[in-house]
């Protein structure tokens, strides 16, 4: 059961067997037999998968996913609709599916070439992009569901997209390491560029400001910051953030001042 579950990710996140071994440090045939059932995983491979296709470790042990299964409705495509392992129904517009991808592209042709900038980078850049726009300005950016994994906010959808941008050769991906960790980094077509015309001016300004601040941040270091985030510490281990949290943030990542009356 467990090895049908990997077996699934693996294909949901495009990737083969021999990157899925190179990333666990085993050979192919060994991990054959972890997808066959006849090996189980160790706790370091668990992690490892973990951190490969954006689940909690638990989840991999488990052979089961608590976190919002997303679909794009194939009848209308209006909308991304998601379920919780409790039957909690998240929507997500369409429309933000569509500013996900053009600031994604947006983001990897300013900084993706950056040493640091790898899937985590990303991961927490997005996080911070969503829910520091929703503390100042009381509004939804991309309203993109974030999970709460061992290693920070974790962007449902994100595997799909990059899924589609690969396929559509938009991005490259790259396996590499920054310093002693590896790494997996998403390199841009340099003839594609993004469609900003479906963001404001004020999200422009603001997806701008974020990437000036952070994204010359390490991933362990954008890690320890959400980590002391309010949505991320209010939030169950494999269960969708709160975007409201925000109001309640300290002064370690608030953007905004508040008066005693707020």
């Amino acid at each position: 059961m467990r090895g049908q579950f990997i077996n699934e990710l693996r294909k949901k996140h495009h990737l083969s067997q021999e990157r899925v071994a190179k990333q666990l440090g085993i050979t192919r045939p060994t991990y054959v037999q972890i997808e066959s059932g006849a090996l189980d995983v160790t706790m370091n491979q668990a992690e490892e998968l973990s951190k490969l296709f954006g689940i909690t470790v638990e989840e991999i042990r488990t052979g089961k996913l608590s976190v919002p299964e997303v679909e794009i409705e194939q009848s209308q495509k209006k909308h991304v609709k998601a379920r919780t392992s409790t039957g909690y129904r998240i929507s997500i517009p369409q429309k933000n599916i569509d500013k996900f991808r053009q600031i994604l592209i947006h983001i990897l042709r300013k900084c993706g070439g950056k040493p640091n900038v790898g899937m985590t980078v990303l991961y927490k850049l997005l996080y911070f992009i969503d829910f520091d726009y929703y503390e100042k300005y009381e509004e939804q950016l991309m309203g993109l569901v974030y999970i709460k994994n061992t290693h920070g906010p974790t962007p449902y959808y994100f595997a799909d997209l990059i899924g589609e941008l690969k396929s559509q050769g938009i991005i490259e991906e790259v396996k590499s390491k920054f310093y002693k960790y590896p790494q997996t980094k998403y390199l841009i077509n340099p003839k594609v560029e993004p469609d900003l015309s479906i963001l404001n001016g004020r999200e422009i300004e603001h997806i701008e400001v974020e990437i000036e601040r952070l994204s010359d941040l390490t991933a362990t270091r954008l890690s320890e910051l959400s980590h002391k985030d309010v949505p991320w510490i209010s939030a169950e281990e494999g269960k969708p953030l709160d975007y409201e949290a925000v109001f309640y943030r300290t002064s370690d990542t608030s953007m905004r001042e508040y008066s005693v009356e707020d």
